[in-house]
């Protein structure tokens, strides 16, 4: 692996002293949110409950980030704190039971996995775990849990049923560890069982009672055959993959994914929301391939106001999986596809009160079959992502204005600063909600600390690591670099190391380093991509071109010294892993 020593002195930037005191305020929030909203055994104390208004989910939300926090470099402290609140979660909603709703009588999780549910929220819960791997991927529980849970969509678990070979779907929308749902889904399946709420607990979606919670899902019903939010599933066949390249992962992630790209190129280049149990497009639905909860045509009655709401979510979940097929391969046809969703919707623009409007629904809801609930703004789920995957300067044109890609186009050089202070800013402004939070556990909903979750992390991806922000969408870390620490031996920039990703094309990738200690010399490796998909092929240093081709070369930086390097890539030009360099 080439070294390369850079002894040129530099005065510490704001952005880099920003930076480290990021990961130091974070773990130290962290800490004492552990201590506030968790128990010894890792347990959330607050009423578990089952649904998607206040279920599983939401409880593992409050250790969210936790992981990617620690890929980052904050201390080790911060994994042992996710393991502990993880461990305690699967036991917590294994032994938590439904008494009315019949999908968790026997436990809400089996075998530590959600029994039935659906993968817009599943992704959500498991967010955390699924980026485990890039810090402790040898960790024993990990690789058997990684492995069970593809698992269950590859048939290798008789009790869960859920893919159909035959006709390449995942047979309901409904689906975990006991398999898929192959009814209808009622109000109940989704809100849970019975409980007080007024004046004891604020439901997520503002309902005042019990009855509220149910009919908020009354229309939740069409689960039956699959739906793109299934894509979510093929990260669990991604990261088993990860682990040791065992080819049946990725053989069954690519099969699955294709099926969408070819039912997507069927229905004339828009994803359909419903595949029938004969796989046929709409066949659940009556033929409408808009059809099935969360699908094109997703749009109910708020039953609190009257008001309608389009919930078409399904597409902020289904991109992704294209982005798994991505990382796989290294193919751009899998981008193809859903730049080919963003310009079929967007080529259904129309000019409505002499003002130029783009559809973001499609269905009958209001009669005949058409595009409604027209924006002012083009419609953009995944665009930021197309472009990201292709580097393709065209791919912009639905892209929404972002101060991050602005910086990179070197239009917003403030941004790292004051975006790191605002990060700053959250922190303290979490920690203060903690310590005024007036609730106890037994008037507690699992989800209610979820906005007081001292780690933020999207900021530090992107400036750090020049990646995508992992957020809560179940999907694995998409970013150009990662750093690792070959003194401590592990994943994360080292100690008093800082990074800042300046630019970033097709083929280049511009980084600045920087080690803050005045007085001892830190070592730190570049890797290419999250999971060394990226090849190095060379790095630019004052002048001087050194090759590397390799996915990661090894920098030393004297004390207080620094340095601007400008790598050349090949992006996606290697089996993603979970090793690390020296392994």
């Amino acid at each position: 692996m080439l070294t390369i020593a850079v002894n040129t002195p530099t005065a510490p930037p704001a952005w880099a002293l920003l930076e480290r005191e990021l990961l130091r305020a974070q773990t130290a929030g962290i800490q004492e949110y552990f201590a506030h909203y968790f128990d010894e055994r890792g347990y959330l104390l607050c009423i578990p409950r089952w649904g998607g208004n206040d279920g599983p989910d939401d409880a593992a939300e409050n250790f969210l980030n936790w992981t990617v926090l620690h890929a980052l470099g904050a201390p080790d402290v911060i994994l042992q704190l996710y393991k502990r609140a993880w461990e305690g979660h699967l036991r917590q909603y294994t032994e938590a039971k439904t008494v009315e709703v019949p999908l968790a009588l026997e436990g809400m999780y089996y075998k530590e996995f959600p029994v039935m549910f659906d993968w817009f929220h599943n992704s959500e819960g498991f967010s955390a775990f699924y980026l485990q791997g890039l810090s402790d991927p040898n960790d024993r529980l990990f690789q058997q849990r990684t492995r069970r849970y593809a698992g269950f969509y590859m048939n290798e678990d008789p009790q869960a049923p859920n893919y159909d070979p035959q006709h390449n779907i995942i047979r309901s929308t409904f689906n975990g560890s006991r398999g898929p749902l192959l009814r209808k889904a009622t109000g109940e399946d989704w809100a849970g069982d019975p409980i007080e709420v007024e004046g004891r607990f604020s439901p997520l979606h503002g309902e005042r009672t019990y009855a509220e919670m149910v009919a908020h899902f009354k229309d939740y019903n069409d689960v039956v055959g699959d739906n793109p939010m299934n894509l979510c599933t093929t990260t669990l066949a991604l990261n088993a993959y990860m682990l040791a390249h065992e080819t049946k992962y990725r053989d069954w992630a690519l099969t699955y994914v294709d099926g969408w790209v070819e039912r997507t190129q069927a229905n004339g280049g828009m994803i359909p929301t419903n595949i029938g149990l004969d796989g046929t497009i709409g066949g659940e639905t009556d033929g409408k391939w808009w059809g099935g909860i969360y699908g094109w045509g997703f749009t109910v009655t708020v039953p609190q106001t009257g008001a309608l709401a389009h919930r078409t979510y399904a597409h902020v979940r289904a991109f992704w999986g294209f982005g798994n097929a991505l990382l796989f391969t290294g193919d751009q046809r899998y981008v193809d596809t859903w730049r080919g969703v963003l310009n079929f919707i967007n080529s259904n623009a129309r000019e409505l009160d002499g003002k130029m409007m783009w559809p973001h629904s499609y269905g009958d809801y209001f009669g005949q079959p058409d595009w409604y609930n027209f924006q002012a703004h083009p419609f953009d789920s995944g665009a930021l992502e197309v472009y990201y995957w292709s580097m393709d300067r065209a791919d912009l044109r639905w892209v929404q204005p972002d101060r991050w890609l602005a910086y990179l186009d070197d239009q917003d050089a403030d941004f790292p600063v004051q975006a790191l202070q605002a990060e700053l800013g959250k922190v303290r402004e979490r920690v203060q909600l903690m310590r005024n939070d007036p609730t106890t556990p037994d008037t507690r909903l699992s989800d209610d600390m979820n906005h007081i979750n001292p780690a933020t992390t999207e900021v530090l991806t992107q400036l750090m690591l020049g990646g995508l922000p992992t957020g809560r969408m179940g999907f694995p870390l998409h970013a150009r670099l990662r750093y690792f620490d070959p003194v401590r031996r592990r994943a994360g920039i080292p100690e008093d190391v800082a990074a800042l990703v300046e630019k970033l094309t097709a083929d280049e990738t511009v980084v600045s380093l920087v080690n803050v200690n005045q007085v001892d010399e830190r070592t730190v490796v570049v890797q290419g991509g999250a999971y060394a998909e990226h090849q190095i092929m060379s790095v630019e240093i004052d002048g001087q071109t050194l090759p590397v081709d390799s996915a990661s070369f090894t920098v030393q930086l004297a004390p207080g010294c620094g340095a601007r390097l400008v790598l050349k890539m090949a992006r996606y030009a290697n089996a993603p892993t979970f090793a690390f360099p020296w392994d």
